[in-house]
């Protein structure tokens, strides 16, 4: 019979579940953009460094914009990599601290906003990428 009365108290939980999911499912959307883009970077990169390229004063420059990019975007899948990890955690947290009934209130609040200030800093990473990949796009103006 204590079982039973634990389903609203567990439930409870998974309400409270539910949004940090969704953040999940948000996050691994960003993922996909941000690897999407270490690939096109790193094709590019590939395609500018063969044999045949002649290594102009122009190429070496993009090559070195494409290198700082690549470097932006890893630090941008690393951190929201590391957001995501949080979540989870956070989640997990509060199903263990139902199932022990221990109070880790103070856990799961920690992780929640070390996952928001990864996730922060991930997108200002992502940003700069761009910033970056427009002003390549400018000095091809020139």
């Amino acid at each position: 019979m204590d079982k039973i009365a634990d389903i609203p108290t567990i439930a409870h939980v998974i309400q409270q579940a539910v949004a940090p999911v969704f953040l999940l499912t948000g996050i691994g959307s960003i993922l996909g953009v941000l690897t999407s883009r270490l690939s096109r970077t790193v094709d590019r990169f590939r395609n500018l460094n063969e044999p045949n390229v002649a290594q102009t004063e122009t190429i070496l420059t993009e090559m070195r914009t494409l290198s700082s990019r690549a470097r932006w975007t890893h630090s941008a899948i690393t951190l929201c990599t590391v957001s995501a990890l949080c979540i989870c955690l956070s989640v997990a947290a509060m199903f263990v601290g139902v199932e022990l009934t221990v109070d880790l209130s103070s856990t799961v609040s920690l992780l929640f906003i070390a996952a928001m200030l990864t996730l922060i800093v991930g997108l200002l990473c992502f940003l700069r990428e761009i910033w970056l990949a427009t002003g390549m796009i400018e000095m091809a103006k020139k």
